[in-house]
């Protein structure tokens, strides 16, 4: 069977349509959802050892650094599966940063200066839950600036993201895929639990009447910004578990592709060893 990776990447040149990918599918797996949630946690430990890696590389030079991109409608998952999938590695390695609305000092600058400001450094897997895709979509549907500055973004994004992996950069970037009767649902659980009031923004549900539009905008930035140094993948997510198991998957294939070993500082080890007992 074909990984996880193969399996839900844009290829590049190609024009993806939402409505034909079902939101409720498990691509890759046969599991149950126990079954599922169970491989999660178990590959959790290869991920974390796979992140210290990473880290220590940087401490001897080594530049690379992961960056996971989470892009999806409000509700789809991305602060959930922060916390199921990067809560596996050691938070030390770990930055997450959310984009909400723009500040104004950000809205005085290129759209791309906030988002530069928060790169994680080397040796670190950077999470953005939301980024800056947000200048083609939400920005695209709102008409939020001229149509011909948005429509440059996507080369613009294009070159810089390929800048970023000459750099040593790995962009790891996910569309949490969901229906919107499941996003209706999840809404609904959120009006009727108390502990979940804090996150209910009225705009979610008036965000809904663009629904149509926003997948075409998600369609542009897919096909258009889904290169070969930085492909996008779309990750059904009526799921939860499937969500889960999918993106801990993405992410160790991305992991296991930067060949990572544990570096080999020159050390006097025999000295220093001499030197404690002495």
């Amino acid at each position: 069977m074909a990984s996880v990776v193969e399996l839900l990447r844009v290829e590049p040149g190609t024009t993806p349509t939402l409505a034909d990918i079902d939101p409720r599918s498990t691509p890759g797996t046969r599991k149950d959802k126990a079954d599922a949630k169970a491989e999660t946690a178990e590959i959790g430990a290869e991920l974390a050892e796979l992140q210290e890696q990473l880290y220590a590389g940087a401490r001897h030079g080594d530049p690379r650094r992961v960056l996971l991109v989470l892009q999806g409608m409000d509700t789809s998952g991305k602060g959930g599966a922060v916390k199921r999938v990067a809560g596996q590695v050691n938070p030390a390695g770990v930055r997450i940063t959310g984009f909400g609305t723009p500040t104004e000092e950000e809205l005085a600058h290129d759209f791309l200066w906030r988002i530069e400001k928060a790169l994680p450094p080397a040796g670190t897997i950077g999470v953005f839950d939301r980024s800056h895709y947000e200048d083609v979509l939400i920005v695209r549907v709102h008409d939020l600036v001229p149509r011909a500055e948005w429509e440059a973004r996507y080369d613009r994004i294009n070159a810089w993201e390929a800048g970023l992996v000459e750099q040593g950069f790995t962009l790891l970037k996910v569309m949490l895929h969901i229906s919107p009767d499941e996003q209706r649902e999840r809404l609904l659980a959120r009006l009727d639990d108390p502990t979940k009031h804090w996150k209910v923004n009225p705009a979610d549900i008036d965000e809904r009447a663009h629904w149509a539009d926003y997948a075409t905008a998600y369609e542009a930035a897919l096909s258009r910004c889904s290169t070969a140094a930085a492909p996008w993948h779309v990750l059904p997510a009526d799921r939860k578990w499937y969500r889960d198991w999918a993106l801990s998957h993405l992410l160790l294939e991305a992991l296991r592709d930067l060949d990572l070993s544990w570096p080999t500082p020159d050390l006097d080890l025999e000295g220093m060893r001499a030197a404690l007992q002495g």
